[in-house]
């Protein structure tokens, strides 16, 4: 009984790995401005974003190619990506700009997946906010 409970385990185990590969996703990005991402200032450069969707829940890992450090996003709610997104085709980061600083707002893999948002800091009263994008392209590891 305890052989046969060893093989199902192991046949568990390849099965969670071979299925953790097939829903993995990696996407590359250029990130010009330091920026604010789960609390932790990232610095601009070279990201890579991977993509886990294992779960129910996506997470993503990003990761920079520059200083190599990297951030666990869990993501917040889900929405409908905006237009513009899904017309392009091309997944995207979307980050809230205020005067001082800059912060991960959400993400979008592209196809027909949903938008994620993640939390952020709030900008002050009178501080004006703008939207920045950064568009992905699929990583091809260099």
């Amino acid at each position: 009984m305890t052989n046969l409970t060893t093989r199902v385990m192991i046949a568990a185990a390849t099965l969670v790995v071979a299925a953790g590969g097939a829903s993995a996703q990696t996407l590359k990005a250029e990130i010009p401005f330091t920026f604010r991402a789960s609390g932790v200032v990232m610095q601009a450069g070279t990201y890579r974003v991977n993509v886990d969707k294992l779960t129910g829940r996506p997470m993503f890992r990003l990761w920079s190619a520059n200083d190599h450090r990297s951030v666990i996003l869990l993501s917040g709610a889900s929405r409908d990506p905006d237009k513009a997104w899904t017309a392009s085709g091309n997944p995207v980061l979307s980050f809230e700009c205020a005067d001082s600083h800059c912060a991960l707002a959400g993400i979008w893999t592209g196809n027909a997946m949903p938008a994620y948002t993640f939390p952020r800091p709030k900008a002050g009263r009178d501080e004006p906010t703008r939207t920045a994008l950064v568009v992905m392209r699929p990583d091809k590891g260099d």
